[in-house]
This record gives C-alpha cells, sequence and structure tokens, in this order.
C-alpha cells in the first residue's frame, strides 16, 4: 500500500505518517521545509502550483493507494468581528485548506488512477458543518466548508473513474492548532482516521464522518 500525506511534518499528519510507516505501508509525507534524502519525504507547498506539478513529476505517475490531503492553518484565533479577520488572511487560509486540497487531487489524479482503485482522504472539521454554527472563526469555518463541499463534488466526478473520496472530522486533538485541553491525543485520532481511510469505498465515497466513525450531519 502507497500512501502520500500532504502537510505530514507535524501534529495529526506526523502521527498518520508514523502510523502507516509502522504498519509497514509506503507512506510519503510532504512538508514545506527541505525534506530529508531517505526517499519517504517530499517537498511540497501546497498553495503553489508549481510545486504540486515538481511532486507529481518526482512520483512519475507511480501507482498511489490513498492521497491524504491533510494541510491546513487556522489563522484567525481570536479575531474581532469589528476590525479583525483581513483579506489577506482569508486568502492564505483558502489557499491552503481548500485550493490546496484541489491542487493535490488534481496534481496526484495520474497516480490514483493507476493504483487501480485509489482513495482520498481530506481532513476537514467538525466546524466545516453548518449544523454547527455558534460564531466566530469566520475564515476556518468557511474554508473547511468549502473543503467538504469540494470533497462532496469530487466523489461524484471521480467515482466513475474507482476513486472513492471521504472527509473527516478528526476530532479535537490536542495539537499546535487544537490546544493543550482538546480531547484526544493526536495517536488516538490518527489511529480512528486510518480505520476511517481503510473503510472508506465506492459505497461510502462522499462521506463526511468523525475520526470514531459516526456520520457527521453536514
Amino acid at each position: 500500500m502507497r500512501v502520500l500525506i500532504t502537510g505530514a511534518n507535524r501534529g495529526i499528519g506526523r502521527a498518520l505518517f508514523d502510523g502507516y510507516n509502522a504498519a509497514g505501508a509506503r507512506v510519503i509525507g510532504t512538508t514545506r521545509a527541505k525534506a530529508p534524502s531517505d526517499g519517504k519525504w517530499q517537498k511540497l507547498d501546497v498553495t503553489d502550483p508549481a510545486s504540486h506539478a515538481r511532486l507529481a513529476a518526482r512520483l512519475d505517475g507511480a501507482p498511489l493507494d490513498l492521497l491524504v490531503c491533510n494541510a491546513g492553518v487556522y489563522l484567525d484565533k481570536g479575531q474581532s468581528l469589528a476590525d479583525g479577520y483581513p483579506a489577506a488572511m482569508w486568502a492564505e487560509t483558502f489557499a491552503v485548506n481548500v485550493t490546496g486540497v484541489f491542487l493535490a487531487v488534481q496534481a496526484l489524479l495520474p497516480s490514483l488512477q493507476h493504483s487501480g482503485g485509489g482513495k482520498i482522504a481530506i481532513v476537514s472539521s467538525q466546524m466545516a458543518s453548518h449544523t454547527r454554527a455558534p460564531g466566530g472563526s469566520y475564515i476556518y469555518r468557511a474554508s473547511k466548508a468549502a473543503a467538504l463541499n469540494l470533497g462532496r463534488n469530487l466523489a461524484a466526478d471521480l467515482r466513475g473513474l474507482g476513486i472513492a473520496v471521504g472527509v473527516y472530522h478528526p476530532g479535537w486533538v490536542r495539537t499546535d492548532m487544537g490546544g493543550a485541553r482538546a480531547e484526544i491525543s493526536v495517536e488516538d485520532a490518527a489511529r480512528g482516521l486510518m480505520a476511517r481511510f481503510a473503510a472508506l469505498s465506492l459505497d461510502t465515497t462522499g462521506c463526511f464522518e468523525t475520526w470514531d466513525g459516526r456520520p457527521h450531519p453536514y
């Protein structure tokens, strides 16, 4: 099994990388920093189309069983509605959390097709759901809602190619993004997500699920 995880240098992405590596998968992690030369890491700036093209060229169409679109940012914590949420913050967040997902799928589609039934897992958030709207964090919420919508539409378009797409809430996880008071560890989140990715199929394509296997309301 060959897996590629974007944003795998820390947090949930790193826990997924370690989990798949321990399970014996051929796992590739991407990072914006200089990548180690052990063959398990690739440099990728998810906001840069040319960086995606270079990654795809390095893979050269090699079969990819699972693409995990994990790279993400949460920049608008503590912003004030009166004078916060600057336009540049909207642009940067959407470039990573939405456009970055699309560019990864687009660039790596040949590798997913060559696997004979690849899967795409998009790490979103419960904050994407319109049923969970307590206010605040407008940029992050909007970007994750857009990623959810993107995943649902990709699922419809890629079904005919035999590629399943799932969107997942990883839980409230103790990471730099989730904070020290979060509910679960990165290891628990990674184990749950790996189980969800394994269960993903064309029968469940387009799903929005929690890390522990519950359907999440849209």
